[in-house]
């Protein structure tokens, strides 16, 4: 079985991974932080249940997982062994691959060995096999390599005569060396993706794989075993049909191509304009790709080809076709919805339905709006962007019982009360008055509004105008006004006028 049980997610990856983008299991493997052994085995139990990508329409995941771990049935009979030294050999011919060998192997002894068990029983022939190793070059369309130069290029702040250092990123594709640089002010995540989404346009198409060093724009925990890779960053690479393999920590010849485009752009370019003045990046970016053209068009002393030569004849058209739309820059991050059913961004908080309470989200900002997603990538929230501490709330997204609350305000018990007259509009503004804050008011305002579904409004209006002429404005007061209909008597009057609640009409002259 499966040595790791893996999500119908991560399934589909792998698939997509190895038929769409015929990538290796280890390339996989690393994209996904899993061993390229799982990624073998589930790609041996698809071809075996005859899986192809894409998945068939309808396909749910208990179907998916039925085909691939289906019960095994006893198998006690010997299997041929293969004649390793006609697979050693057939390997070397073009276009012959370990699946194909295997798959005639299996079509000559349908009792053979499964794939895995094949390619691993030819590693261990292979080891007995004192042989030198043979460096196989990059394949056309597979690779670019990204990473930042050591240098930096002096410009000088028109206003200031400051002297700012702007960053050079560089990449360069694996087969035909084509290099690509520019430079812009930081080692930010948008001028990363940005020099990405630029670096396709200048090629005009895009590589399989985008192979970073572990730098933190690129790699937000760089690991040997399990990198994690920014999300924004692996969103862009989806977003161009490519996949984001960071090289491993301390391991200089996994990056061997961009050390050496890098160390040509710091010969070729930086040295070339390090006495001239640049007074912005514009300036700098032109200078930049001035020289970029004569270094690629510069004849390589190794095969006499200039690297564009190289470009144009064997990696152009081996290169995925760039999307319709280009990225659009986008921050991504996982968050917790609050108590209060908000989320924070860059410390605003944004509004999501109140029924997603205390649950993981997924935020995705861009320059002008915050979504937010569920763990199923559905979008459950949309605001337009505040970079400023502050609530932005939808009435939609709140409980009803807030959404009461929220509709109360001065401004709609006046106008409640001027509905039923002006005395009991003057009795609600003294009431909102005599508070220090005005929700202080809202629950007497309610009851003394709400009098008028036990009566007509002429009689609350008559037992306000009681109100105002005794000075008293409290609910009670209305209250007992309106059952008793007549002026309060003196007594009555002198008892409340001397109530610890009650100010007097002097209170308000």
């Amino acid at each position: 079985m499966a040595r790791k049980e893996l999500t119908v997610r991560k399934i589909k990856e792998i698939l997509r991974l190895k038929n769409e983008l015929g990538l290796s299991d280890r390339q996989v493997g690393r994209s996904l932080n899993i061993s390229h052994s799982t990624v073998r085995e589930y790609q041996k139990r698809a071809e075996r249940a005859g899986i192809s990508w894409p998945l068939a329409e309808g396909m749910g995941e208990d179907e998916l997982r039925s085909k691939l771990f289906p019960k095994k049935d006893k198998d006690g009979n010997k299997r041929k062994s293969p004649d390793w030294q006609w697979v050693e050999t057939e390997l070397h011919r073009p276009g012959v691959t370990r699946m194909l060998l295997w798959q005639e192997y299996i079509d000559a002894y349908p009792e053979g060995y499964g794939y895995s068990q094949f390619c691993e029983l030819y590693r261990h022939w292979s080891k007995t096999q004192e042989k030198p190793v043979m460096r196989l070059p990059k394949k056309a369309g597979e690779e670019v390599q990204v990473d930042y130069a050591g240098q930096t290029i002096n410009v000088i702040d028109p206003q200031t005569g400051e002297l700012v250092e702007a960053q050079v990123f560089v990449g360069v594709l694996g087969a035909s060396g084509l290099i690509y640089a520019e430079a812009h002010w930081n080692q930010s995540l948008p001028n990363w993706i940005q020099a990405h989404a630029r670096m396709f346009d200048f090629f005009g198409g895009v590589p399989k794989i985008i192979r970073p060093d572990n730098l933190k724009a690129g790699v937000t925990h760089p690991s040997y075993y399990d990198p994690d890779i920014n999300p924004t960053y692996h969103e862009m690479a989806e977003h161009y049909g490519a996949v984001v393999i960071p090289t491993r920590v301390r391991k200089p010849k996994d990056k061997a191509l961009v050390e050496n485009a890098v160390q040509q752009a710091e010969r070729w370019i930086l040295a070339v304009l390090r006495d001239r003045r640049f007074f912005s990046l514009y300036e700098v970016n032109q200078a930049i790709r001035e020289q970029l053209k004569w270094l690629n068009d510069r004849k390589r002393s190794d095969n006499g080809l200039s690297r564009r030569e190289m470009f144009t004849e064997i990696e152009k058209e081996s290169l995925q076709l760039l999307p319709v739309q280009p990225f659009v820059y986008v921050e991504v991050k996982q968050a917790k919805v609050h108590i209060d059913y908000h989320v924070t961004f860059k410390k605003h908080h944004y509004s999501v339905p109140h029924e997603y309470g205390r649950q993981q989200v997924l935020i995705r900002a861009s320059e002008y709006l915050v979504e937010v997603y569920t763990s199923e990538n559905r979008r459950i929230a949309c605001h337009q962007r505040v970079d400023k501490f502050g609530y932005s709330t939808e009435k939609e997204h709140m409980p009803a019982n807030h959404r009461w609350y929220l509709e109360w305000s001065p401004d709609r018990f006046c106008r409640w009360a001027q509905q039923i007259g002006p005395h009991t509009e003057a009795v609600i503004t003294a009431v909102l008055e005599v508070r220090k804050h005005p929700e202080q008011a809202y629950r007497t305002c309610l009851g003394i509004l709400g009098l008028a579904k036990k009566a007509t409004s002429a009689d609350l209006e008559a037992a306000c105008q009681l109100a105002l002429e005794a000075g008293v404005h409290s609910y009670r007061a209305v209250k007992k006004f309106l059952q008793t209909q007549k002026a309060p008597t003196s007594d009555q009057h002198t008892q409340l006028s001397h109530h610890e609640h009650v100010r007097g009409g002097s209170y308000y002259s």
